[in-house]
Protein backbone atom coordinates (compact mmCIF):
# COMPACT_ATOMS: atom_id res chain seq x y z
CA UNK A 1 0.00 0.00 0.00
CA UNK A 2 1.23 3.52 -1.12
CA UNK A 3 1.51 6.45 1.56
CA UNK A 4 0.49 9.52 0.75
CA UNK A 5 0.67 12.99 2.10
CA UNK A 6 -2.89 15.29 2.21
CA UNK A 7 -2.59 18.94 1.90
CA UNK A 8 -5.53 20.48 3.81
CA UNK A 9 -6.54 23.84 1.99
CA UNK A 10 -8.73 24.39 4.82
CA UNK A 11 -6.19 25.10 7.54
CA UNK A 12 -2.94 26.17 5.95
CA UNK A 13 -1.53 29.31 3.73
CA UNK A 14 -0.69 28.97 0.27
CA UNK A 15 3.02 28.80 1.66
CA UNK A 16 2.57 26.28 4.29
CA UNK A 17 0.68 23.92 1.89
CA UNK A 18 3.92 24.22 -0.58
CA UNK A 19 6.09 23.88 2.15
CA UNK A 20 3.83 21.15 3.84
CA UNK A 21 4.18 19.35 0.03
CA UNK A 22 8.04 19.89 -0.17
CA UNK A 23 8.71 18.43 2.71
CA UNK A 24 6.62 15.37 2.30
CA UNK A 25 8.16 14.18 -1.12
CA UNK A 26 11.82 14.86 0.62
CA UNK A 27 10.30 12.14 3.61
CA UNK A 28 9.32 9.92 1.15
CA UNK A 29 5.69 10.44 0.81
CA UNK A 30 4.63 8.70 -2.77
CA UNK A 31 2.04 11.13 -3.59
CA UNK A 32 -0.39 14.05 -2.72
CA UNK A 33 -3.97 14.52 -2.33
CA UNK A 34 -5.12 18.36 -2.07
CA UNK A 35 -8.54 19.48 -1.05
CA UNK A 36 -11.16 21.84 -3.31
CA UNK A 37 -13.12 23.96 -0.82
CA UNK A 38 -14.53 27.67 -0.98
CA UNK A 39 -14.61 27.71 3.03
CA UNK A 40 -13.11 26.20 5.56
CA UNK A 41 -15.45 23.70 7.61
CA UNK A 42 -15.29 26.49 10.57
CA UNK A 43 -13.89 29.68 11.41
CA UNK A 44 -10.72 28.33 13.55
CA UNK A 45 -9.73 25.85 10.37
CA UNK A 46 -9.51 30.16 8.63
CA UNK A 47 -8.58 29.42 5.14
CA UNK A 48 -9.14 28.12 1.79
CA UNK A 49 -7.15 29.34 -1.04
CA UNK A 50 -8.06 28.65 -4.44
CA UNK A 51 -6.79 24.73 -5.16
CA UNK A 52 -5.95 25.09 -8.85
CA UNK A 53 -3.48 28.45 -7.90
CA UNK A 54 -1.92 25.92 -5.10
CA UNK A 55 -1.90 22.76 -8.06
CA UNK A 56 -0.05 25.08 -10.34
CA UNK A 57 2.53 25.83 -7.95
CA UNK A 58 3.13 22.36 -6.62
CA UNK A 59 3.99 22.31 -10.42
CA UNK A 60 6.96 23.86 -9.42
CA UNK A 61 7.99 22.27 -6.26
CA UNK A 62 7.27 18.19 -6.15
CA UNK A 63 7.40 16.11 -8.85
CA UNK A 64 5.12 13.53 -7.28
CA UNK A 65 1.46 12.55 -8.41
CA UNK A 66 -1.18 15.22 -7.38
CA UNK A 67 -4.75 14.19 -6.83
CA UNK A 68 -7.55 16.57 -5.90
CA UNK A 69 -9.70 15.10 -3.08
CA UNK A 70 -11.95 15.95 -4.12
CA UNK A 71 -13.09 18.64 -7.10
CA UNK A 72 -17.14 19.18 -7.92
CA UNK A 73 -17.43 20.02 -11.15
CA UNK A 74 -21.45 20.75 -11.31
CA UNK A 75 -22.41 23.57 -9.48
CA UNK A 76 -19.97 26.16 -8.75
CA UNK A 77 -17.03 25.38 -11.42
CA UNK A 78 -18.79 24.65 -14.64
CA UNK A 79 -17.51 21.33 -15.60
CA UNK A 80 -16.37 22.56 -19.02
CA UNK A 81 -13.89 25.39 -17.04
CA UNK A 82 -12.69 22.45 -14.88
CA UNK A 83 -11.97 20.53 -17.66
CA UNK A 84 -9.69 23.14 -18.84
CA UNK A 85 -8.18 23.44 -15.19
CA UNK A 86 -7.39 20.03 -14.73
CA UNK A 87 -5.77 19.62 -18.47
CA UNK A 88 -3.39 22.98 -17.65
CA UNK A 89 -2.76 20.84 -14.39
CA UNK A 90 -1.71 17.89 -16.23
CA UNK A 91 0.42 19.33 -18.17
CA UNK A 92 2.41 21.48 -15.72
CA UNK A 93 2.77 18.62 -13.60
CA UNK A 94 3.66 16.31 -16.61
CA UNK A 95 0.47 13.43 -16.68
CA UNK A 96 1.01 13.35 -12.73
CA UNK A 97 -2.27 14.95 -11.99
CA UNK A 98 -5.27 13.35 -11.00
CA UNK A 99 -8.96 14.84 -11.14
CA UNK A 100 -10.65 13.56 -7.93
CA UNK A 101 -14.35 14.48 -8.14
CA UNK A 102 -17.32 14.09 -6.08
CA UNK A 103 -21.23 15.32 -5.57
CA UNK A 104 -19.69 18.13 -3.24
CA UNK A 105 -21.17 19.57 -0.24
CA UNK A 106 -23.66 22.55 0.24
CA UNK A 107 -20.84 24.54 2.33
CA UNK A 108 -18.98 25.21 -0.57
CA UNK A 109 -21.58 25.12 -3.78
CA UNK A 110 -23.98 27.46 -2.63
CA UNK A 111 -22.08 30.48 -3.00
CA UNK A 112 -23.94 31.45 -6.09
CA UNK A 113 -27.28 31.16 -4.84
CA UNK A 114 -27.99 28.05 -6.76
CA UNK A 115 -30.92 25.98 -5.42
CA UNK A 116 -28.62 22.42 -3.32
CA UNK A 117 -30.04 19.37 -5.31
CA UNK A 118 -30.65 16.14 -3.83
CA UNK A 119 -28.20 13.62 -3.73
CA UNK A 120 -29.56 11.37 -6.38
CA UNK A 121 -29.91 14.48 -8.78
CA UNK A 122 -26.08 15.36 -7.53
CA UNK A 123 -24.86 12.26 -8.70
CA UNK A 124 -26.78 12.58 -12.06
CA UNK A 125 -25.16 15.75 -12.36
CA UNK A 126 -21.52 14.54 -11.67
CA UNK A 127 -22.23 11.74 -14.60
CA UNK A 128 -23.08 14.05 -17.44
CA UNK A 129 -20.20 16.34 -15.61
CA UNK A 130 -17.58 13.64 -15.93
CA UNK A 131 -18.73 13.12 -19.68
CA UNK A 132 -18.32 16.73 -20.39
CA UNK A 133 -14.74 16.57 -19.70
CA UNK A 134 -14.29 13.80 -21.08
CA UNK A 135 -15.24 15.06 -24.22
CA UNK A 136 -13.87 18.34 -23.95
CA UNK A 137 -10.26 16.38 -23.26
CA UNK A 138 -10.54 14.93 -26.84
CA UNK A 139 -8.99 18.27 -28.43
CA UNK A 140 -11.84 18.86 -30.53
CA UNK A 141 -14.79 21.77 -30.33
CA UNK A 142 -17.43 20.18 -28.22
CA UNK A 143 -21.58 21.16 -28.11
CA UNK A 144 -23.25 19.38 -25.88
CA UNK A 145 -27.14 19.82 -24.78
CA UNK A 146 -27.78 17.99 -21.75
CA UNK A 147 -30.22 17.73 -19.19
CA UNK A 148 -27.95 20.00 -16.48
CA UNK A 149 -25.45 21.53 -18.58
CA UNK A 150 -24.48 23.19 -21.93
CA UNK A 151 -21.32 24.05 -23.74
CA UNK A 152 -21.38 26.12 -27.02
CA UNK A 153 -18.73 25.26 -29.52
CA UNK A 154 -15.60 24.76 -26.53
CA UNK A 155 -12.43 23.85 -27.43
CA UNK A 156 -9.11 23.09 -24.89
CA UNK A 157 -6.14 23.61 -27.23
CA UNK A 158 -3.54 23.34 -23.92
CA UNK A 159 -3.49 19.28 -23.07
CA UNK A 160 -1.74 16.99 -22.19
CA UNK A 161 -0.20 13.85 -24.17
CA UNK A 162 -3.07 11.72 -22.03
CA UNK A 163 -6.21 12.41 -20.71
CA UNK A 164 -6.46 12.85 -16.71
CA UNK A 165 -7.60 10.28 -14.89
CA UNK A 166 -10.94 10.88 -12.78
CA UNK A 167 -11.45 9.10 -9.69
CA UNK A 168 -14.51 9.49 -7.90
CA UNK A 169 -15.76 9.42 -4.40
CA UNK A 170 -18.80 7.65 -3.55
CA UNK A 171 -20.24 6.26 0.13
CA UNK A 172 -23.09 4.51 -0.73
CA UNK A 173 -24.27 1.87 -3.20
CA UNK A 174 -25.72 4.08 -5.79
CA UNK A 175 -22.33 6.51 -5.82
CA UNK A 176 -20.34 3.12 -5.94
CA UNK A 177 -21.82 1.74 -8.69
CA UNK A 178 -21.78 5.05 -10.78
CA UNK A 179 -18.16 5.91 -9.75
CA UNK A 180 -17.01 1.98 -11.24
CA UNK A 181 -18.89 2.74 -14.42
CA UNK A 182 -17.69 6.35 -14.84
CA UNK A 183 -14.26 6.46 -12.30
CA UNK A 184 -10.43 5.51 -13.62
CA UNK A 185 -10.43 4.92 -9.44
CA UNK A 186 -12.43 5.52 -6.51
CA UNK A 187 -11.65 7.64 -3.52
CA UNK A 188 -13.21 7.30 0.26
CA UNK A 189 -12.53 8.69 3.64
CA UNK A 190 -13.96 5.27 5.20
CA UNK A 191 -12.08 2.35 5.58
CA UNK A 192 -15.24 0.22 4.24
CA UNK A 193 -13.95 -3.11 3.14
CA UNK A 194 -17.49 -3.55 1.46
CA UNK A 195 -17.64 -0.40 -0.47
CA UNK A 196 -13.73 -0.99 -1.70
CA UNK A 197 -15.28 -4.82 -2.70
CA UNK A 198 -18.34 -3.48 -4.47
CA UNK A 199 -16.16 -1.15 -6.25
CA UNK A 200 -13.57 -3.85 -7.44
CA UNK A 201 -17.00 -6.09 -8.28
CA UNK A 202 -17.98 -3.42 -10.29
CA UNK A 203 -15.00 -1.73 -11.84
CA UNK A 204 -12.61 -4.57 -12.71
CA UNK A 205 -9.26 -4.55 -12.86
CA UNK A 206 -7.13 -1.54 -13.16
CA UNK A 207 -8.56 0.98 -11.18
CA UNK A 208 -6.72 2.59 -8.32
CA UNK A 209 -8.37 2.65 -4.38
CA UNK A 210 -7.55 5.77 -2.03
CA UNK A 211 -8.55 6.49 1.01
CA UNK A 212 -7.37 8.82 3.43
CA UNK A 213 -7.70 10.43 7.08
CA UNK A 214 -6.31 12.89 9.46
CA UNK A 215 -3.95 12.48 12.58
CA UNK A 216 -2.79 14.91 15.07
CA UNK A 217 1.37 15.18 16.02
CA UNK A 218 1.35 17.44 19.59
CA UNK A 219 3.63 16.51 22.44
CA UNK A 220 1.30 15.35 24.35
CA UNK A 221 -1.95 13.01 23.75
CA UNK A 222 -4.17 15.74 25.38
CA UNK A 223 -2.72 18.66 23.30
CA UNK A 224 -3.79 16.77 20.43
CA UNK A 225 -6.86 16.21 21.46
CA UNK A 226 -7.38 19.82 21.99
CA UNK A 227 -6.37 21.26 18.83
CA UNK A 228 -8.00 18.02 16.58
CA UNK A 229 -11.15 18.64 18.57
CA UNK A 230 -11.03 22.47 18.37
CA UNK A 231 -9.81 22.51 14.41
CA UNK A 232 -11.73 19.42 13.46
CA UNK A 233 -14.60 19.07 15.27
CA UNK A 234 -16.82 18.63 12.44
CA UNK A 235 -15.36 15.35 11.30
CA UNK A 236 -17.29 13.13 14.16
CA UNK A 237 -20.74 14.44 12.39
CA UNK A 238 -22.94 11.83 10.95
CA UNK A 239 -24.43 10.97 8.16
CA UNK A 240 -25.32 13.48 5.45
CA UNK A 241 -24.60 16.31 7.55
CA UNK A 242 -21.40 17.65 5.88
CA UNK A 243 -23.17 17.38 2.48
CA UNK A 244 -26.06 19.55 3.37
CA UNK A 245 -24.82 22.42 5.94
CA UNK A 246 -24.53 25.26 4.53
CA UNK A 247 -21.90 27.69 6.20
CA UNK A 248 -18.60 27.42 8.63
CA UNK A 249 -20.90 28.56 11.55
CA UNK A 250 -23.75 25.75 10.71
CA UNK A 251 -20.60 23.42 11.44
CA UNK A 252 -19.55 24.84 14.32
CA UNK A 253 -23.45 24.45 15.82
CA UNK A 254 -23.36 20.95 14.71
CA UNK A 255 -19.91 20.00 16.23
CA UNK A 256 -21.40 21.20 19.54
CA UNK A 257 -22.81 17.61 19.62
CA UNK A 258 -19.09 16.16 19.38
CA UNK A 259 -17.07 15.61 22.77
CA UNK A 260 -13.36 15.92 22.92
CA UNK A 261 -14.01 12.38 23.95
CA UNK A 262 -15.38 11.32 20.76
CA UNK A 263 -12.59 12.77 19.27
CA UNK A 264 -9.89 11.58 21.12
CA UNK A 265 -11.75 8.00 19.87
CA UNK A 266 -11.88 8.59 16.02
CA UNK A 267 -8.62 10.83 15.85
CA UNK A 268 -4.54 9.10 16.45
CA UNK A 269 -3.34 12.10 18.67
CA UNK A 270 -0.14 12.99 19.84
CA UNK A 271 3.63 11.87 19.56
CA UNK A 272 3.07 7.95 19.37
CA UNK A 273 3.16 6.95 16.06
CA UNK A 274 0.73 3.67 17.69
CA UNK A 275 -2.70 5.03 15.93
CA UNK A 276 -1.30 5.90 13.19
CA UNK A 277 -0.47 2.21 12.44
CA UNK A 278 -3.65 1.03 13.47
CA UNK A 279 -5.57 3.43 10.90
CA UNK A 280 -2.93 2.38 8.17
CA UNK A 281 -4.03 -1.34 8.64
CA UNK A 282 -7.25 -0.48 8.38
CA UNK A 283 -6.68 0.86 4.98
CA UNK A 284 -4.39 -1.76 4.26
CA UNK A 285 -7.03 -4.79 5.31
CA UNK A 286 -10.11 -2.80 3.90
CA UNK A 287 -7.93 -3.26 0.12
CA UNK A 288 -7.02 0.04 -0.42
CA UNK A 289 -4.02 0.69 -3.08
CA UNK A 290 -3.12 4.38 -1.20
CA UNK A 291 -3.34 5.98 1.80
CA UNK A 292 -3.20 9.81 2.73
CA UNK A 293 -2.66 11.03 5.67
CA UNK A 294 -3.26 14.59 7.07
CA UNK A 295 -1.53 16.43 10.07
CA UNK A 296 -4.43 18.38 12.42
CA UNK A 297 -2.89 21.80 13.40
CA UNK A 298 0.55 23.35 13.59
CA UNK A 299 3.19 20.33 14.21
CA UNK A 300 3.14 19.42 10.92
CA UNK A 301 6.78 19.51 10.55
CA UNK A 302 6.73 16.80 13.24
CA UNK A 303 4.03 14.81 11.37
CA UNK A 304 6.41 14.49 8.43
CA UNK A 305 9.08 13.29 10.15
CA UNK A 306 7.29 11.20 12.71
CA UNK A 307 6.32 9.31 8.98
CA UNK A 308 9.55 9.51 7.33
CA UNK A 309 10.87 7.26 10.24
CA UNK A 310 7.96 4.96 11.12
CA UNK A 311 6.60 4.38 7.89
CA UNK A 312 8.26 5.61 5.16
Amino acid sequence: MRIGYFLSCEEYTPAQLIEQARLAQDAGFQSLWISDHYHPWNDEQGESPFVWSIIGALSQVVRIPVTTAVTCPIMRIHPAVVAQAAATSAVLHEGRFVLGVGTGEALNEHVLGDRWPFADERLEMLEEAVGVLRQLWQGEYVTHHGKHYTVDQARIYTLPAEPPKVYVSAFGPKAIEAAARIGDGYISTSPDADLVAGFRRQAGTGKAVQGGFKGCWAPTEDEGVEIAHRLWANSGLPGELSQVLPSPKHFEQASQLVTPEMTRKSVACGPDPAGHTEQLKKYEDAGFDEVYVANMGPNYREFIDMYRREFL
